[in-house]
C-alpha cells in the first residue's frame, strides 16, 4: 500500500499537466501564433498522459494483488471461523457472514474505490497550484473543497446504517435459500412449496426494500456532490472570466483554473460513487477482527503426547449446548479401560448424544473434565486428537469426493493398506466393491450417490480408520440391515480386540450384543453402570418389582459409581420405570 501511495503522489502530480498545456496553449500559443510551440508542448504533455495512464493501469494491478494477498493471508483464520461458529451456538444467518465479509473486502481493495482515497491527500496540492494563479480562485476552491468534504461525512453517517440493514437482510435471505436448497425433498413431498414461497418473497422484499434505501441514500448524496462540483466549476469559470475583463488573470488561467478545479475534486466524486462498498467493507472489517480473535486457533501444545492406550476417565463432567447455560448431562463420572465396549442407554432427550459430544471434544464440557490416559482432551491439538477418536454421528455426515478420500478423512498421506483395513473392519469392503467405479466412486455431496445404509457402513468404515483409542457410534445401526448389523456386531468386537474402547449409542438390541458395559442416563444424569448383564439383570428385577410391588421388597439398581468416591444412595421408584423402559 506504501508503493501504491507513492505511484497515487506521482499521477497526481502528472494530473497537473492537462491545465498546465490549457494555460500555455492560451497564453502563448495563441497569441504568438508559434505553431513548434504549439507542437512541442502537445509532445510533452502526450508524454506525461501515456506516463500517466502506465502509473495507473500500475496501480489498479497493484490493487487486485493487494486484494488478493488480504484474502490468502486471512484464509486460514476464516476457514477456522467458518468451522468453529456452529459449534459456539452461532446463529444461522451469521455463520457465513465472515466468509461474505470476505468477499466485500476484497472486492473493494481490488475497485477503484480504494484509489480515491489515495487522491485525497494530494487535493491541497491543486488548492495551492489554484492559488497561485489568484488568491480569488483559491478561496473559491477552497470553499468548494470543505462543501464537497462536507456532503462526503454526511454521506457516511446517513449511509451506515441503512448498508448495515440490508446486509442483516440479505444474510437471513441467504439462510432461507441454503435451508430450501437442503430440504427440497420434503418441502416436496409435504407440499410445502407454496408456503415457503412465501416466507421467501416476505424475507426478499424486506432485503429489497432496505438495498433500496441504502442505495437512494447513497445516490441522492452522490447526485447533490456532482452537482455542487459541476456548479463549483462553472462558477470557476466565470470567476476567471471575470478576472480576465478585470485585466487581473489571462484567458489561460481562467481556463486552467476550471479544468484543475474538476481534477482536485474528482477523487471525492469517485469516493462517493463508491462509499456503499466502503461502509460495507469497513463494517466487514470491524466483524473479521471480532471473529477471528474470539475464534483464534489454541496455542499449539508444547509438548506431542503419544497415543492414548490404557484408560477413558470421565470426572463430573456437565454438558450444556452452544451458547446456553442449563447443562443438558450434570456430574457424570466414569473410567472404562482399554478394550472395554460400553452401551449408552437412556430415554429420548435423556443427554446420550450431548455426553457423546463432550467425550470426542465436539462441544465443551462446561464442568468436569474428559481424560485420555490421565491427560484431559484439550492438551492435544485438533488434528492429534482426531487421529486417536472415531465419531459416528446420527447424520452421516460424507463429503464431496471419492469412497476412499471419505473412510480415510481425505488424509493425502494415508495409504492404500489402512484404507483396505478400515472398510475390512467394518465389514463394508465388498459393498464398496459393488459400486461403480469401487473406492474411486464419486459420492456426491452429503452422499447423496449412496442409499442411507451405504453412508452409514462407510461412516462407520471412517470412524475405525487409523485404529483410533476411543471410538464413539451414535445410533450406527439405524439404516442398517441384517448384513449391516452383523458387520457392525464384527467391526465392535475386532475394535475391542485392538484395545479400543467403544461406546456405542442404540436403541436396537442388536448393536449391544457386542458390548460389556452399559451406562444408563436420565435427565442428564448418569443413575446406573456396570457390566451388561448386572444392569440388564437389575433391570428385570425393577420391573418385576413394579409389577408385584404389594407382595414384597422392590429390587434396586444400584446408582452409578463416580471416580474414586464412595457409593451413594440407590435409586428412586420413579426412576426405576425410567431405567426399565429405556433399556
Amino acid at each position: 500500500m506504501g508503493g501504491i501511495a507513492v505511484f497515487s503522489g506521482v499521477i497526481n502530480l502528472l494530473m497537473l499537466s492537462g491545465s498546465l498545456y490549457m494555460l500555455q496553449v492560451y497564453d502563448r500559443v495563441i497569441p504568438s501564433r508559434n505553431i513548434a510551440t504549439l507542437a512541442g508542448l502537445s509532445l510533452m504533455v502526450l508524454v506525461a498522459y501515456l506516463m500517466q495512464g502506465y502509473f495507473d493501469s500500475l496501480r489498479a494491478r497493484m490493487l487486485c494483488r493487494v486484494a488478493t494477498l488480504f484474502d490468502v493471508g486471512l484464509q486460514d483464520a476464516i476457514h477456522n471461523a467458518l468451522a468453529t461458529l456452529p459449534l459456539r451456538g452461532v446463529k444461522p444467518m451469521l455463520m457465513q457472514q465472515p466468509l461474505r465479509d470476505l468477499d466485500q473486502i476484497r472486492a473493494f481493495l481490488g475497485s477503484m474505490g480504494p484509489t480515491a482515497f489515495l487522491d485525497m491527500p494530494w487535493i491541497p496540492l491543486f488548492l495551492i497550484a489554484l492559488f497561485m494563479f489568484h488568491p480569488a480562485i483559491g478561496i473559491t476552491a477552497v470553499i468548494g473543497t470543505i462543501a464537497i468534504v462536507t456532503v462526503t461525512l454526511f454521506s457516511d453517517k446517513m449511509a451506515r446504517g441503512a448498508a448495515k440493514a440490508a446486509m442483516e437482510t440479505s444474510a437471513q435471505r441467504q439462510v432461507l435459500a441454503d435451508a430450501t436448497q437442503r430440504n427440497a425433498e420434503v418441502i416436496q413431498a409435504l407440499g410445502m412449496r407454496e408456503r415457503f414461497s412465501a416466507r421467501w418473497a416476505q424475507i426478499n422484499e424486506h432485503y429489497l426494500r432496505e438495498n433500496l434505501r441504502a442505495t437512494d441514500v447513497t445516490a441522492n448524496l452522490g447526485s447533490f456532490a456532482k452537482v455542487l462540483r459541476y456548479v463549483l466549476q462553472s462558477g470557476m469559470l466565470g470567476i476567471g472570466a471575470f478576472l480576465v475583463v478585470s485585466d487581473h488573470a489571462s484567458g489561460g488561467i481562467m481556463i486552467a483554473s476550471s479544468i484543475m478545479m474538476g481534477r482536485a475534486l474528482a477523487p471525492v466524486e469517485v469516493a462517493l460513487s463508491s462509499w456503499k462498498q466502503l461502509t460495507a467493507a469497513r463494517q466487514g472489517i470491524a466483524r473479521l477482527r471480532d471473529i477471528c480473535r474470539v475464534t483464534a486457533k489454541p496455542p499449539a501444545p508444547p509438548v506431542s503426547l503419544p497415543r492414548p492406550c490404557r484408560e477413558l476417565a470421565v470426572q463430573n463432567l456437565s454438558v450444556a449446548p452452544p451458547g446456553a447455560e442449563r447443562p443438558i448431562v450434570s456430574n457424570v463420572s466414569f473410567s472404562l479401560k482399554a478394550g472395554t465396549g460400553l452401551a449408552l442407554l437412556g430415554a429420548s432427550a435423556s443427554g446420550k448424544t450431548s455426553l457423546s459430544k463432550a467425550l470426542v471434544g465436539i462441544w465443551p464440557a462446561q464442568g468436569g473434565v474428559v481424560r485420555l490416559d490421565g491427560a484431559a482432551i484439550d492438551q492435544w491439538s485438533n488434528a492429534d486428537l482426531g487421529r486417536h477418536i472415531g465419531y459416528l454421528p446420527q447424520d452421516v455426515a460424507l463429503f464431496d469426493g471419492t469412497v476412499a478420500e471419505n473412510i480415510c478423512r481425505f488424509d493425502h498421506e494415508a495409504t492404500s493398506d489402512s484404507i483396505l483395513r478400515a472398510a475390512q473392519i467394518a465389514g463394508v469392503h465388498e459393498l464398496i466393491l459393488r459400486l461403480p467405479e469401487g473406492y474411486s466412486t464419486r459420492i456426491g455431496q452429503g452422499g447423496m450417490a449412496l442409499s442411507a445404509g451405504q453412508r452409514q457402513r462407510v461412516g462407520l468404515a471412517r470412524a475405525v480408520f487409523g485404529d483410533p483409542f476411543l471410538v464413539v457410534l451414535d445410533e450406527p445401526n439405524a439404516n442398517l440391515d441384517a448384513e449391516g448389523e452383523n458387520a457392525l456386531c464384527r467391526a465392535i468386537q475386532i475394535m475391542r480386540h485392538n484395545k479400543s474402547i467403544v461406546i456405542v449409542i442404540s436403541h436396537r438390541p442388536s448393536a449391544l450384543a457386542a458390548l460389556d458395559m452399559a451406562m444408563v442416563l436420565y435427565d442428564g444424569k448418569a443413575i446406573a453402570f456396570g457390566a451388561c448383564a448386572e444392569i440388564f439383570a437389575r433391570v428385570r428385577a425393577s420391573q418385576q418389582g413394579q409389577v408385584g410391588a404389594a407382595k414384597g421388597p422392590v429390587p434396586q439398581v444400584q446408582p452409578v459409581q463416580p471416580v474414586q468416591s464412595a457409593p451413594t444412595p440407590g435409586i428412586k421408584a420413579p426412576r426405576r420405570a425410567a431405567v426399565a423402559e429405556s433399556v
